[in-house]
């Protein structure tokens, strides 16, 4: 192999994990902090109000956890698909792969596996990452795996979001992860201010904010499903063509978000019932 601007082709570069990185790492380890040290300090609580605190420190944790961390999760939107490729350019050496396409809310990453792994004297198994969010050239990350020497169907598939791309999904991914991003960060505020409210006595106003927690991370959902409202330019590879659909981190924060739903209505309604049914 030869060098290009001091590069080998081909060469294993560092890699990031499209469903986890070493941010989603962070925050999830500083939440089970957080709740192994409130573990340390229940047997304290006596009677039923170690069952009471127990469930809602651990679920507000759990909330918590989720806002930020699928910010840095690369699974909001997924697709793969088997086919027989080509695997350099200006090269008729087709290779049998598994291609993946895994969207996050900062950039996509494109997968390739090979079938099996060891194929034409090579070690098929890519994983690369393009990234889009602000501060960061998607298009010179893409120009660097050009010099890389990068496999040809990592290469096409990352041409489509690019900003020179006929497609024009670039730009909507990005606005539409940038907006999603910022609601959750706005979800993730009003979470501590409701946490604040239910450490006072002024419970149903902490109901009221866990209800706002859960409103801004289904605005983050619309945000980011408005993509699939445009037409996506087609993937194929050959007669295969790479569909996609919602990831695990979608539907986790829609999930969640359903439970703060609920628990901030079960809140809101629980107190105003005792309050007025006593006043009554």
């Amino acid at each position: 192999m030869t060098l290009f601007d001091g590069v080998y082709p081909f060469y294993p570069q560092p890699r990031k994990a499209y469903a986890f990185d070493v941010s989603s790492i962070i925050v999830i380890a500083v939440f089970l902090s957080l709740g192994l040290s409130f573990l340390l300090i229940l047997p304290g609580i006596r009677g039923r109000a170690r069952l009471y605190w127990l469930l809602r420190v651990i679920l507000s944790l759990f909330i918590g956890a989720v806002i930020v961390a699928v910010q840095f999760t690369g699974d909001w939107e997924t697709g793969q698909v088997t086919a027989n490729t080509s695997y350099k350019s200006f090269s008729r050496t087709m290779v049998n792969a598994d291609v993946g396409l895994h969207i996050g809310l900062g950039g996509v990453n494109v997968t390739l596996v090979g079938n099996p792994v060891n194929q034409i004297n090579e070690t098929i198994n890519y994983n690369e990452h393009f990234a889009w969010r602000f501060g960061v050239n998607y298009n010179q990350i893409y120009n660097e795996g050009l010099e890389k020497g990068l496999p040809s169907p990592i290469l096409y598939v990352a041409e489509k979001f690019s900003q020179q791309s006929p497609c024009g999904v670039y730009s909507q991914y990005r606005i539409s992860g940038h907006y999603a991003s910022a609601t959750l960060w706005v979800a993730f505020c009003a979470w501590l201010i409701s946490n604040m409210l239910f450490s006072m006595p002024v419970l149903v106003y902490g109901g009221y904010m866990i209800l706002v927690t859960g409103a801004f991370m289904i605005f983050s959902l619309l945000s980011f499903s408005t993509v699939r409202n445009s037409p996506m330019c087609a993937i194929q590879f050959g007669p295969a063509s790479l569909q996609t659909v919602y990831g695990a981190s979608f539907w986790l924060t829609l999930a969640t978000s359903s439970w703060c739903f609920f628990i901030g209505r079960l809140t809101v309604i629980d107190i105003s019932e005792n309050v007025f049914g006593r006043n009554y």
